[in-house]
């Protein structure tokens, strides 16, 4: 069975009108399972209208708290953050999966590092917690925040963000870049983009000094970023993204739903010690035929960005159509997307206990 625990909401506070943040109760025998490293999310799971709807939700709590809190945002059209932000009341249980994700970078008390994040809209949520954990983990070094919003009523966590800055006064710097609202300095208005980050880079920040750059928030600022930070002559492994939604433009990379064509193979998966082998003969991915048979496997986005259905193989190859969540040597230790994930070979083994 997949790995998710009922848990309750203790908690709930509105960072914006179209905000809520949901804090869990942990159980004291749950506790280890869902310890997390500050840039996590989880995957929560509820019955909505007689629809099992899952959706990954970023943590924004700071782990040395041991408080577990994700932000929801409300959508237009959006099944589950509708539901959270018009239904959810305290004492209500969600299904709830232990954290994933690898949108962080090792903290050490001894690292006098130089960090720097832009995040748009609720792209704050894991930024926050990856900020105040740096700050509070590693006492030497410095983090900047460029933050871009419509306005200031739209701000997600401002008295938080506010209360750091205050809090860590000479390492913490925090820029709001509002495109609906006017500000003395035309660096903090409109969106963050290529020119914004030119006018930033040796203003606020050396980009050449910088240790690591997080960014997250839509497609369009993200790719602004780290196509500036390239050009500024910034390497890859010091950029860090994060995508909530499987993205449809450049990331996206192919702009038509890709097409398999049928294929014939024996797939066997692990989960939670226990095997089971079933036959392949589809042309829809193998998390896909895993259910068809009966497989309670995790998953959440099945856009290959939130990781929930990360499996390791143990035989045999498979093709993954696109990846947004595993590094290259996450890759070279032989995990997988089994959302995105098609066999190439006559058998293939897939170990989801990782």
């Amino acid at each position: 069975m997949a790995k998710f625990h009922t848990l309750k909401v203790t908690e709930l506070f509105r960072p914006t009108e179209d905000s809520i943040a949901v804090t869990f109760e942990i159980p004291e025998n749950l506790r280890e399972e869902f310890a997390f490293t500050q840039g996590q999310h989880l995957t929560l799971k509820r019955d909505i209208d007689g629809e099992d709807t899952r959706r990954s939700y970023s943590i924004c709590s700071c782990p040395i708290d041991e408080k577990l809190t994700v932000a929801i945002k409300k959508l237009e059209g959006g099944r589950f953050s509708t539901w959270a932000n018009d239904e959810l009341k305290i004492g209500d249980e969600i299904e709830v999966n232990p954290p994933h994700g690898h949108f962080y970078v090792p903290l050490d008390p001894e690292n006098a590092n130089s960090y720097v994040a832009f995040a748009s809209g609720s792209g704050i949520t894991p930024i926050i917690s990856i900020i105040e954990t740096t700050l509070r983990t590693e006492p030497e070094s410095e983090f900047i925040l460029f933050y871009g919003n419509r306005r200031t009523g739209s701000i997600i966590f401002q008295e938080e963000l506010e209360a750091l800055k205050n809090r860590y006064m000479g390492r913490f710097s925090l820029y709001h870049v509002l495109s609906k609202e006017r500000q003395e300095s035309d660096l903090f208005n409109g969106r963050i983009d290529e020119k914004k980050i030119q006018g930033y880079a040796g203003r606020f920040f050396d980009p050449e000094s910088v240790d690591h750059y997080f960014t997250c928030g839509p497609e369009e600022m993200m790719l602004a970023v780290q196509s500036e930070l390239k050009n500024l002559g910034v390497p890859d492994e010091k950029i860090h993204l994060e995508l909530f939604t499987s993205p449809v433009g450049k990331l996206g990379g192919k702009e038509k739903e890709v097409k398999h064509e049928k294929a014939h193979a024996q797939i066997t998966i692990v989960l939670d010690g226990n095997s089971m082998t079933f036959p392949y003969d589809s042309d829809k991915s193998i998390l896909d035929v895993a259910f068809d048979n009966g497989a309670d496997l995790p998953y959440a986005c099945k856009g290959g960005v939130c990781s929930t259905c990360v499996c390791r193989i143990e035989e045999g190859e498979v093709e993954m159509d696109v990846n947004y969540a595993l590094e290259p040597d996450e890759l070279e230790r032989g995990l997988r997307l089994s959302c995105q994930s098609y066999p190439k070979t006559d058998k293939v083994k897939l170990n989801f206990d990782v």
